[in-house]
């Protein structure tokens, strides 16, 4: 089969693109990117999707990235395509916000590509991603310990995020590069083995093929896949699970409650997957282990005295499981409110807020026109994509937060501007807002947004924030 009908064939399997849609390729200089960029652009001309644009993110890192950018531009020259070129000091925000280099290129990186699908007005961004990196996704994800989630790996769709040549090898792509002559860059920094991929790349999966087996990746290949598989079937089982009634007295006063028996029921995995819905939401933020897990599981099952787990107590009363957030102090009055919480706000993505009841969500739109039938709702809000700076995050109230409510000249403090709107003390930390990167307060949730982040012409690409009260898991 030729290597463009392979992509084919993963597009129309994973239902990636079709005539109509708009693709970004994201492109890199490598070999997996520039091959994509060619095999796109030759569908369409095939008239199979149409190719909006590539778009390149220099992540100034290495000594030969302004010549990677040279690169990308002479490619889109090349394919006579446009193109979108932005840069960022990615170690200096690696540093800012304490975060390791490889997750801040990625922040940065994602964040860039989709600015650019919507200055291309695209429907998806494509990345070069292949067999081989889902290969050695797998065996990161094995190595660091990791259900069916996890061994999942990368989904060849994910939002706005397609993977058509996730069923190609990477030897396939620079044997098509080569046999058309077409250049390509090398990037000497996959070759420092300091990096767990990279060592995992350089090292270990030639060892595999080695002295194990020949065809190591495509068999890792196919355990992504089937775990990804495993894993949607699991996470629908659990939604079905949770819509039938298994949390009879719903949520109240962060008291979650599942019927032991249901539970006893279900194969266990099904089990785990159940409890580390409810324990998560419970844990108000606070990571949650598989022996956190295994330990409810065990409890649920086969009773036994009450254990505290993560920003919860768990305890067997009557037919029922019940986990009791923030559980009451040795005097018997409830523990302090002062959880901070803080958490990041991808676009499109959503925050689980167990803390306050609710679920901020971010989705971006073309332009404020396309957003404008939204209803006109406190709950709703339309905010500039390009005013704010670094990612999104969604936290509660600090000392000294400020910001500038609609038709105020100048900041006022969140403080007096919840004494005015007689927001109950009580409920003042569980007030949501969302953030940027440098801490500016870009929307004070339900209420209003800042003015520096206000709509003013229809044309502008926005984002649109919704807050909305959970009524119980699902």
């Amino acid at each position: 089969m030729q290597l463009i009908d392979r992509v084919r064939r993963t597009i129309r399997q994973h239902d990636l693109a079709r005539r109509e849609t708009r693709v970004v390729v994201a492109v890199s200089g490598g070999s997996d990117s520039v091959a994509l960029a060619h095999l796109v652009d030759a569908l369409d001309r095939a008239a199979e999707l149409q190719l909006a644009g590539l778009a390149h993110f220099n992540h100034q890192l290495r000594s030969a990235a302004d010549a990677d950018e040279r690169f990308c531009r002479d490619l889109a020259d090349s394919l006579g395509r446009p193109v979108i070129v932005d840069r960022g000091d990615v170690g200096g925000r690696a540093r800012r916000e304490r975060r390791s280099i490889e997750d801040a290129a990625r922040a940065a990186r994602h964040e860039f590509l989709e600015r650019a699908r919507l200055h291309f007005e695209a429907d998806t961004i494509a990345l070069g991603h292949t067999r081989d990196d889902q290969a050695e996704t797998f065996l990161l994800r094995l190595l660091r310990g990791a259900g069916a989630r996890g061994l999942a790996a990368m989904h060849p769709r994910r939002g706005a995020i397609i993977r058509p040549l996730v069923g190609c090898r990477r030897a396939e792509l620079r044997a098509f590069l080569d046999a058309r002559q077409i250049a390509y860059v090398h990037d000497e920094s996959n070759e420092d083995v300091s990096i767990p991929r990279n060592r995992v790349r350089v090292e270990l999966l030639p060892f595999l093929e080695r002295r194990f087996n020949p065809s190591i990746v495509d068999v890792l290949a196919d355990e992504a896949d089937l775990a990804r598989e495993e894993w949607r079937w699991m996470e629908s089982a659990a939604d079905d699970f949770l819509r039938r009634g298994s949390l009879p007295s719903g949520r109240e006063d962060r008291v979650w409650r599942i019927e032991a028996a249901a539970l006893t029921a279900v194969p266990v995995a099904l089990g785990r997957v159940i409890l580390r819905r409810v324990l998560t939401e419970a844990a108000g933020g606070r990571p949650v282990s598989f022996a956190h897990i295994d330990q409810a599981l065990r409890l649920g099952r086969e009773g036994g005295a009450p254990i505290d787990l993560p920003g919860q107590r768990m305890e067997r009363v009557g037919p029922d499981v019940v986990l009791t957030g923030r559980p009451l102090g040795a005097a018997g009055r409830p523990r302090s409110p002062a959880n901070l919480f803080r958490y990041p706000l991808s676009i499109p993505g959503e925050v689980r807020l167990a803390e306050a009841g609710c679920v901020v969500t971010a989705e971006a739109a073309r332009s404020a026109a396309a957003a404008d039938e939204l209803p006109r709702d406190r709950a709703i809000a339309v905010v500039q994509l390009d005013r704010w700076h670094g990612p999104l995050a969604v936290r509660n109230r600090r000392p000294g937060d400020r910001f500038s409510p609609p038709g105020l000249l100048g900041k006022k403090k969140l403080q007096d501007f919840f004494v005015d709107r007689k927001i109950a003390r009580r409920r003042r930390d569980a007030v949501p807002l969302v953030v940027d990167g440098s801490d500016q307060i870009v929307w004070v949730a339900g209420h209003e947004i800042d003015e520096r982040f206000r709509v003013t012409d229809p044309a502008q690409a926005v984002v649109v924030l919704r807050l909305k009260l959970l009524g119980g898991l699902a």
